[in-house]
């Protein structure tokens, strides 16, 4: 019976098992079969075109292209300031959250949420009508403080888009840690205040060490997302190609790469490379809150 029940349990993972088989393995696996050939022209680049076995070259060509390195540097230099602002809001905002009633608190959760539920594409078009020097307030509110401020101009482009990101991304962030909170037992809080601790120290001696494994996932997704940016940078190029190049983030490169240089197997190289920078950001970053957590 025990057996019987287990197989049960086991067979509601069936569809999600089907998809990460399906959506994750298989592409992944074909990307990696891709990336081992390159495209050859015959007759002088007038004939057609047939792949042959490169093996390893490809991946050398893309640690040693520019263009790729530069757009993963600038990328991780962005989430290494981005990440901990964002996440550093959400956890005021839980904290905040975590002092008012239940039923305020579901009430802030959903005007905070709001954000996140709006579409990133969306969110990037509202954001860049905002930041537009002729049809956006943001430019004239500016002047009237005496600020002559450009959003699209290259010392800028990047606060605007971790601008756009924190507001898009707090409220979900918030959410998780605020459920970790929940779970801090409330005897702990009212031990404290006996013992004439203030709201400032139980929420940095008592709360913000129980949510550090909340903490660590949100920092944890936030860098995937990172380093797979394209929706908002490739917006921003439409309104200013000068700032942002189409090499400007790594899968721009890869997405250059395959749609318009039609390389596709050099970009399935460099969208394995993608793959293994992120398990190795996500990997040292684990060990590290890991090790401080010890």
């Amino acid at each position: 019976m025990v057996r019987s029940q287990r197989w049960k349990g086991a067979a509601f993972t069936v569809p999600f098992q089907l998809g990460f088989v399906f959506l994750y393995l298989i592409p992944i696996g074909y990307a990696g079969y891709e990336s081992l050939y390159r495209s050859r022209s015959s007759g002088l680049g007038l004939g057609g075109t047939t792949d042959e076995f490169s093996g390893l070259a490809n991946y050398h060509q893309g640690l040693t292209d520019p263009a790729f390195l530069d757009s993963v540097l600038r990328v991780l230099v962005f989430a290494c300031v981005q990440i901990p602002v964002m996440l550093l809001i959400s956890l005021l905002l839980a904290l905040f959250l975590d002092t008012l009633t239940s039923r305020a608190a579901g009430r802030f959760r959903i005007l905070l949420l709001v954000p996140y539920m709006i579409p990133g594409v969306v969110a990037a078009l509202v954001w860049i009508n905002l930041y537009s020097p002729d049809v956006g307030p943001l430019t004239p509110l500016g002047k009237v403080f005496g600020l002559d401020w450009n959003f699209f101009a290259p010392s800028m482009v990047w606060p605007s888009i971790g601008n756009l990101l924190t507001w898009h991304g707090i409220g979900y962030n918030m959410v998780i840690i605020y459920s970790a909170l929940q779970g801090v037992p409330r005897e702990l809080f009212e031990a404290a205040r006996l013992d004439g601790a203030s709201e400032r120290r139980i929420a940095l001696s008592i709360k913000v060490p129980y949510v550090r494994g909340a903490l660590v996932l949100t920092g944890m997704l936030s860098i995937i997302q990172m380093l797979q940016i394209f929706n908002e940078p490739a917006l921003f190029r439409n309104v200013t190609p000068q700032t942002v190049s189409d090499s400007f983030t790594p899968i721009m490169v890869i997405y250059n790469q395959a749609f318009n240089a039609g390389n596709y197997h050099y970009a399935a190289a460099l969208s394995v490379l993608l793959a293994l920078i992120l398990g190795v950001a996500s990997f040292l970053f684990y060990r590290l809150t890991a090790k401080e957590a010890d």
